[in-house]
């Protein structure tokens, strides 16, 4: 056995020190106690009692605290050592080392890019086995195929275009290469994965394909740099460029159609680095489809640790320890404050879980009635706005949309983003599914939630404004039609007010985009049915009478009676049950029935009477009427906007 940890044990040394340490201060506290109180009233003033268990409690203290740092040590003992199995794939990197992928049209240049990738690739996969490959005018390894793939990323990290004694780009080399090797370990498939620019200048690439094919190569092709390329930089002189033979500088672009081609023809896959693409998930997805065997990893030493032998005591001490200092007179308080502590967390743990397991399951009414009683009883207002959310939704479902609206209004009350996220949109929800039933008394259906059914709706609508104007009054017209559609404007505008909270907190939640933009367009459908049915309203007034004139109009309109309920008569003309004829001097009018009607004050004429505008026509003043008492014009007509008319009087 030996100790991992050994410098933990300078911490023994305090254990003398502090036993020391409470002598002193117990002798010095008996000490000031006789000389504060006199030796005549000691028996009567101090109470006396045995210390025998304070120092009890101390020597178990200090061997709690002395079992600790041992523990704190870590002792162990070698076991021997175990070889490390797990299965795996073959996977050979081919990484491009001509002067080209100094080009720096990607930052910093197109080598440090791809060796970034290589990073990335040795990161997410490390259960395979990883070999690298360097390639210019010819190729070379320069990692086997292994685990280690520690040793891996150190060749990466020193490895450049100077590795490699041939200039050029010879890809067919380097897969004729990575082929042979891939062919030795005897497995069926393996994969390729080719960091290049795509330039090719020797070899013929052609026939390698074929070989790699049948020799079962997936390859994987990978390009760095861009189309537009940029100068290629001269590695013996600093700061110039590389020139041909004609003393131009040499331009590297891309060539994305030989790295497509090579992994179309192998039936393996092309990405471009740098482009946003996930390339280590690409590789992984693609390589899990190959044939894994076991691989034999590193040896690992066995140790088994002896730590818990002293744990255990250490626990024991302290509550032998916590036993022997105890003043008894209080264990019955504290056992009654444990029981009322701990008791409930767990009766509440199950009841969340009851309550979760009856969402899931979609019993949805126990759902509701178990979330409300876990947020009435929550002690913690963060709970409580969780709680609410999930009764909110056992509601939602269950078809109780006011219980529902409440329930999320109280969720919103929580500290948590996406807690009022969720509370927002389903807030948002309800408020349209509220709207919805209050037109078709039934809730909207959730197959075609995010497209707008305007013939149903146009239907629905048009039956409600049918039977109001069927109607037998004003009253009923008032409490059908006009009271249906400020109370969907005002649900809906309210909706979209909670799905713009909701973006607000996440601008790229879909339901709430979908969602808002469904009710926008039930809105403006609404408002333009609306302006149908006022201007078929106004196109069904009457004319006026043929061969009258404006000014006789207007005198007759001066001239016409209010009849025994003291309201303007609006009948059209030659209706004689509705127009009382005028005594021969026009002092005094009658009814058809022959009986006197009482006479009116001129202050009971209401404020808009065709009598005080004497400069309108009758279908004027019939416009004037319909537009002051139109039961549709009182409400909000477009979302977000509400009006009301103010009463006449003041009740």
């Amino acid at each position: 056995m030996k100790l991992a940890q050994p410098a933990w044990l300078i911490l023994l040394v305090l254990l003398p020190l502090l036993g020391v340490g409470a002598v002193l201060v117990a002798h010095l506290r008996r000490k000031q106690w006789l000389v504060f109180v006199a030796p005549r009233l000691r028996s009567t003033l101090l109470k006396t009692s045995s210390p025998l268990p304070r120092w009890l409690a101390l020597l178990f203290l200090l061997a709690a605290c002395a079992a600790i740092i041992g523990a704190l040590a870590h002792p162990c003992g070698d076991a021997g050592t175990r070889t490390e199995k797990s299965l795996g794939r073959n996977v050979m990197i081919a990484l491009d080392l001509s002067r080209s992928m100094r080009v720096s049209d990607v930052k910093p240049d197109r080598l440090a890019q791809a060796k970034m990738v290589i990073y990335e690739l040795l990161d997410a996969m490390p259960n395979e086995r990883i070999g690298l490959i360097g390639f210019a005018g010819d190729a070379y390894p320069y990692a086997p195929l292994t685990v280690d793939h520690v040793a891996v990323r150190e060749t990466v990290e020193q490895i450049d275009e100077s590795w490699v004694p041939m200039g050029g780009s010879n890809l067919a080399s380097a897969v004729q290469l990575a082929t042979d090797t891939l062919k030795k370990t005897g497995q069926k498939n393996n994969s390729l994965v080719i960091l290049s620019d795509g330039e090719e200048n020797a070899g013929n690439l052609r026939e390698m394909i074929y070989e790699a094919r049948q020799s079962g190569v997936y390859i994987l092709t990978i390009g760095v740099g861009t189309e537009d390329g940029d100068y290629v930089p001269n590695s013996d002189v600093k700061g110039t460029r590389t020139v041909d033979k004609t003393g131009k500088p040499v331009i590297s672009r891309l060539q994305a159609e030989v790295l497509r081609r090579l992994a179309s023809e192998t039936q393996g896959r092309y990405a471009l680095a740098g482009s946003g693409a996930d390339i280590p998930a690409m590789v992984q997805s693609f390589i899990k489809d190959l044939d894994a065997f076991e691989i034999e990893g590193r040896e690992r030493a066995v140790v088994i640790e002896f730590y818990q032998w002293l744990v255990f005591p250490a626990i024991l001490f302290l509550m032998v320890s916590m036993v022997a200092a105890t003043h008894w007179r209080g264990v019955r308080a504290a056992v009654a404050v444990s029981a009322l502590t701990f008791t409930p967390f767990t009766a509440r743990a199950d009841e969340v879980s009851a309550a979760k397991q009856a969402l899931q399951q979609q019993h949805f009414p126990d759902a509701q009635s178990a979330y409300r009683d876990l947020a009435d009883h929550s002690r913690l207002e963060e709970h409580k706005a969780r709680y609410r959310l999930g009764e909110a939704t056992a509601a939602y479902h269950s078809g109780d949309l006011l219980g529902a609206r409440s329930a999320y209004s109280r969720a919103l009350m929580s500290a948590d983003s996406l807690v009022r996220e969720a509370g927002h949109l389903g807030m948002g929800t309800t408020l349209f599914q509220l709207g919805w039933r209050d037109l078709t008394a039934s809730t909207y259906p959730q197959d075609t939630a995010e497209v707008a059914d305007f013939k149903k709706f146009d239907q629905e609508v048009k039956e409600m404004l049918e039977n109001a104007d069927k109607s037998a009054g004003d009253d009923d017209r008032e409490s059908h039609a006009v009271k249906t559609v400020k109370s969907m404007i005002t649900s809906w505008t309210d909706a979209i007010t909670q799905y713009d909270s909701a973006l607000a907190i996440n601008p790229g939640n879909r339901a709430a985009i979908n969602n808002k933009k469904l009710t926008v367009a039930y809105l403006n459908r609404l408002e333009n049915l609306l302006a149908e049915e006022k201007e078929q309203t106004q196109q069904s007034i009457p004319p006026p009478t043929p061969g009258k004139s404006d000014s006789q109009g207007d005198d007759d309109s001066k001239k016409q009676p209010k009849n025994s309920s003291g309201d303007k008569e609006n009948k059209p003309p030659g209706d004689k049950s509705n127009n009382p004829e005028k005594n021969k001097d026009g002092k005094k009018d009658t009814n058809p029935d022959d009986k006197p009607q009482s006479p009116k004050k001129d202050s009971d004429k209401p404020e808009d009477s065709p009598q005080r505008k004497p400069n309108k026509t009758p279908e004027e003043q019939a416009r004037d009427i319909l537009n002051d008492n139109a039961d549709l014009e009182k409400g909000p007509l477009t979302p977000g906007r509400r009006e009301y008319l103010k009463p006449e009087k003041d009740w």
